[in-house]
Formats: C-alpha cells, structure tokens, sequence
C-alpha cells in the first residue's frame, strides 16, 4: 500500500514538471480581446517621374576640328597667286592652277572671315583679284592663248597668265561648275553696300551669266563632259549619279543660257543601275565618296527632294549619310586584307597613290595606282589599299558619329608623317612598301607604307566647307540666298524643306531668277576608265569625267 502512495506520488511530481517545463517554452500569442480592423482600400504609391534626358545634339567637334580647319583654309589663302588670284591644283609640286580649286577658294575666304582668320577687307582683296582677272583673260577657240570658249573654263590653266595649261587639257563643264559655285557663293556672301562688293556681286553675276551651258549639249538634253579645240566634244556626257548633279543645277538656273528642265530627268534615269544595298545600306551608290560630297559643299539638301527621291522615300543628304557608312562597312570587312583598314580607318575616293605597278601582296598579284578614283560601291569600284582623309573627314556632317573618331584615330596613329603644314596630306597607303619601286610622287615611310607629298585643292576644299556646314550650316545658308541656286533646283523639280520655307512641299512654276537677282543682289564604261586619269602628264584618250583629272584614264 505504502508503495502504491510513492508510485502515484511520484508520477504526480513528475506531472507537475512536465507542466512547469512547458511553461518555460515559446507560447502562442493569445487571441486579442478586439477584432482585427478589416483591410481598408490600399494607398496608391505614386509612381516615380520618368528621368527625361537632355535632348542630345550633335556630336561637339574635339579641338583638333579647329586645328584641322585653320591649316586647311591656309592652303587655299598661302598658296594662291595674290597677283591673280589663280590656286594651285597641288602644292607643293604646284604645276599648274585648276579653276575647280578657284572655286574651293573663293568659299574658303569667307570661312576665313566667320572665323576670324583674314579681315573682310583681305578677303574681298583677294576676291575681287580673282573675279577680275577671270573677267578679263582671254577666250576664245584658239588652242592656245586663251583661259576659256564660250563660258567656261580649261580645267588646268597657267598659274600665271591663266591660259590653257597644255593640249591634253579640255574645256570642263563640271570644273567651271565647280568655279561657279565658288563665284556665286561669293555673289551671296559678300552683300554689303560698299561700292568693292557691289562689284564682286556685279562680276560674279557676269561670269555666271557668260557660260552657255547648251554648247555642251551635243546630244541634248544631256551635257557633255567638255570640248577640245583639236577635236571637238567629248563624245562622253554626264549620266547616272555623281558630282555633274551640280553642272545640271547650275544649267537649269541660269537666266541667259538654261537647258530646259528635261535634262534632270533623263539624267536621273541612269540612276537604277546604281540603285542597291551595298555594305547593309540601301542607297544610290557611286563609288568614289566625292560625288556624295561635292554638290553637298554649297546646296543643302535636307528635306528637299526632287522625282527620283521622292519615289525612293529619301533625300540627297540621307543617301550621301548611308554611302558614308557603307564605306566604313567595306573597311570593316575589308575583303581585300589590306593592311590598317578598319572601324576608323577608312576613305575611298579619287585620290594620288604611290605608281601604277603590279606587285605581289600576300602571295596575290594586285594593282597599284598613282592619281586615280578609288572606291566601294555597287558601281564601278577600285581599291588598292591607298585612303584618302578627304573622304572621312569631309563627310562630317553627314554622319558625324563615325567620321569624328575616324578623323582623331587617323590624326594619332598616322598624325606624324601624314599631318602637316595645311592639315592632312593627300593619301597614304599602309600596304605598299615596295621601296625597290620608282614613285610616281609621294615617298615611303619606313615601317609605314607609302604617303602623298602633296595636298590636292578639290580634296581640301570638301574638308573646309564641311566642317563650316557641321558647325553652323554657313556655307548652306550662304546659298540658299542665291536665287540661281534656288531657280536650278526648283526646274529641277526639288520641293519641300527649306525651298518652301517649311516643311511640307511646295509646288511652284520656275521663277523669275533674273528678276529675283535684280531685288536680291542690287544691281541693275567611259566615266569609270576616265577617272582613272593622271594629273600630272598627258595621255591619248579624251575623256576626263572628274573635276580634278587633266587626263583620261590609264
């Protein structure tokens, strides 16, 4: 019995433990007295405001921009003959003038006075100098013994008496076009009422109105390339898309000697040949980069568009933009291997090379060439490894995104031999190191390939005006003032942009551009061989189809 009373005992202690140990774990909250508030309606958090970015501009010009345009420009003003008024095509070699370089000066000089480098009166010196002596050389059909026929000019003149340089030297339409865009570019920029610019608006405006452009018209209503006293017209006219756009606009506006507007749509349709995706970009190719950039220098072609354009849902800039990186692209893939071409080292255009030889590349026999038109495209194309800063550096405004750390990369890794007294030389060429190979100009840099020993005036001239046009559109807006300029566009049948002052097209009739200069200014397989050619000697073939070209094609 006594034991039954310790056994309940105990299991009543150890019960009571149990109940205490318990006590001391984790207890479960107990059920509040109150209920829980129901859920009420959940605060909307505003949501934070969109981070709006500043609009980005353009790409800002690094300082060697700066650097880039001073040299430039004085090539044109230290080189030019102060006593004419004459530029040479080449310096320093400076065998002869070229009056497409007369025309890159005269749009050089007052650059030169937006930037502070001449004073407006040096440069209206220097202008009226160069409008009097073309307003008093001798022309005429003689071969020899006179600057110019009919209006237009000898491509290369004598740098001092200004009369045709040689027999092989035509009568050019495209580079009389280009010195007229240089003279009216001074007719529109110079506007003041002193009785020197007066002048300069009266002489331009003669010079101008002196070319009859129908003399050209051998096979109407396109224009030949030009004429040769010895033999008469180039049988070759200007077709297809490349820098004759200009010859064609300044055809069509004059007041006195225009070809009606017909031309500029037989021109224009040669361009599907030429139409095509080259490099992923869709675009009217031309291979050498001059003819995108040439007529680009003084007529802005933003927002205007003429048939061909319209149909193609673009405009001339935008094409010239997609041809800029399609050159780029080639340089990327660089089919052919040469040596440096890449993301920023890249520019095929007409340019000088090292010779005209055969050498061995790579186990591969490839052609080299000295001046000759060099590019990429759905056209006739022709590469052998020789860049040209030209052809990057000019293309500024139309794709400054690529063409600035182009610019900057070929200044540092090439900036020492091929950066000098007027901005870049000409063309270098990495791959041609063959130094047993007699030069047709240039010299080779050891470890470095072949670089030019000259500047070229027409290559010069595209750098100068378009950084002026990236920087503020002076060289446009100076133009868009010229009521020739304006009359050749519109009977060319461009519309729209800044032609009807807004951006919807405007349709309009040709204008009264005599009438409009009176208030305005007060005052009462051929073309791809020819640009080939070699600038510095004559050769058989009469067919030089670029501005800069003495010769016909090799």
């Amino acid at each position: 019995m006594q034991f039954r009373l310790r056994a309940i005992q105990s299991l009543l202690l150890v019960a009571l433990a149990a109940l205490l140990l318990a006590g001391c774990g984790k207890q479960e909250p107990a059920e509040p007295a109150v209920p829980p508030p129901k859920p009420g309606p959940i605060d909307q958090v505003p949501e934070p405001e969109p981070v709006v970015e500043a609009q980005q501009g353009p790409p800002e010009l690094p300082p060697l921009f700066a650097d880039i345009e001073r040299r430039t420009f004085q090539y044109f003003w230290d080189t030019t003959n102060e006593v004419n008024g004459l530029t040479p095509d080449r310096f320093p070699s400076r065998p002869f003038s070229s009056v497409a370089a007369v025309g890159y000066a005269l749009t050089a000089y007052p650059i030169g006075i937006e930037r502070g480098w001449v004073s407006r009166t040096q440069a209206v010196d220097r202008t009226l100098t160069t409008l009097r002596f073309f307003r008093n050389v001798k022309m005429g059909p003689q071969a020899t013994g006179t600057g110019g026929h009919q209006g237009f000019f000898y491509h290369f003149v004598d740098m001092d008496n200004g009369h045709r340089f040689a027999p092989w030297v035509e009568l050019s339409s495209v580079d009389t076009g280009l010195m007229m865009m240089g003279v009216l570019f001074a007719q529109s920029y110079f506007d003041r009422d002193d009785p020197r610019e007066v002048e300069i608006r009266e002489l331009a405006d003669r010079l101008y109105r002196n070319v009859r452009w129908p003399f050209l018209q051998q096979r109407k209503p396109l224009i030949s390339m030009g004429w040769y006293p010895e033999s008469g017209f180039i049988e070759h006219d200007w077709t297809g898309y490349d820098e004759a756009m200009l010859v064609y606009i300044l055809a069509l506006g004059s007041p006195t000697h225009s070809i009606a507007p017909e031309a500029w749509e037989v021109w224009t349709r040669t361009y599907d040949r030429s139409w095509g995706v080259f490099r992923g970009q869709e675009y009217l190719s031309f291979a050498p980069h001059f003819g995108h950039q040439y007529t680009h220098v003084w007529v802005d072609f933003r927002g205007i568009r003429d048939d061909y354009m319209r149909r193609r849902g673009i405009d001339y800039f935008e094409n010239s933009r997609r041809a800029t990186y399609a050159q780029r692209q080639y340089a990327m893939d660089n089919p052919m291997g040469w040596k440096d071409y890449g993301e920023n080292v890249w520019g095929l255009t007409a340019s000088d090379g090292p010779q005209r030889t055969d050498q061995d590349f790579n186990g591969e026999q490839r052609e080299f060439r000295h001046y000759s038109a060099r590019g990429a495209g759905l056209d006739v194309a022709f590469d052998d490894g020789t860049i040209a800063p030209t052809a990057a550096v000019a293309s500024v405004a139309f794709a400054p995104e690529i063409v600035i750390p182009a610019t900057e990369e070929l200044h540092r890794r090439y900036g020492d031999y091929l950066y000098s007294s007027y901005g870049f030389l000409d063309a270098f060429n990495p791959s041609f190191s063959y130094e047993d190979v007699p030069l047709k100009t240039g010299r080779i840099v050891p470890g470095k390939g072949w670089v030019a020993s000259d500047y070229i005036a027409i290559d010069q001239g595209p750098i100068l005006a378009m950084i002026a046009n990236y920087r503020n559109d002076f060289v446009w807006n100076v133009m868009k003032r010229n009521p020739y300029i304006r009359a050749g566009l519109e009977r060319a049948g461009f519309t729209g942009g800044w032609l009807a002052g807004e951006d919807e097209p405007k349709d309009s009739g040709p204008p009264d551009a005599e009438a409009a200069t009176a208030r305005s200014m007060g005052i009462a397989e051929s073309r791809s061989t020819s640009r080939g050619a070699d600038r510095n000697g004559p050769a058989p073939a009469p067919a030089p189809a670029r501005a800069s070209e003495p010769v016909p094609a090799e």
